[in-house]
């Protein structure tokens, strides 16, 4: 893995530790000032104050469960750009497994500047799978492998 590609993957693992701490302030400033969010349920959040303010209200609202995630892939596009996969599950709090309810596919693209990384979107796509379940079945036993281990925990 390349210097930039283990920066990607870094930014990542950031966004989700962001996220599990509910710190609507740090995850909101990853991204560039243009960056866009594209939720679970398929919201659209674009630039850092739209994503800062809409994860205030979820963090206030909602108990949000921790993610787990497992790297697919890191891929530079060109030298200043970036695309990471991921597979993600949440822990809900107080649990100690993964609500396959809720796991997803993750995209991040992400943008180089002046030596910094940040993301310009991020996308959330709830892993259904319709009509495979031997799919949502092995991402659910992925996401269950990750957590034993805490590799991608935060």
């Amino acid at each position: 893995m390349t210097p930039a590609e283990k920066q990607v993957r870094a930014l990542y693992l950031n966004l989700l530790d962001a996220w599990n701490k509910k710190d609507a302030e740090m995850f909101a400033n990853l991204f560039t000032s243009s960056g866009s969010c594209v939720g679970f349920d398929g919201s659209q959040n674009n630039g850092r104050e739209d994503i800062r303010s809409t994860l205030l209200q979820i963090f206030k609202d909602y108990p949000t469960g921790e993610y787990i995630a497992v790297v697919e892939e890191v891929r530079l596009l060109t030298p200043n750009t970036a695309l990471l996969r991921a597979i993600s599950g949440m822990v809900p709090r107080g649990y100690k497994d993964i609500n396959p309810a809720v796991n997803a596919i993750q995209t991040l693209v992400a943008v180089e500047s002046e030596g910094t990384w940040q993301i310009a979107l991020f996308q959330n796509t709830p892993g259904a799978f319709h009509g495979r379940p031997e799919l949502q079945q092995k991402m659910s036993a992925d996401l269950r492998d990750a957590l034993k281990t805490s590799a991608t925990t935060h």
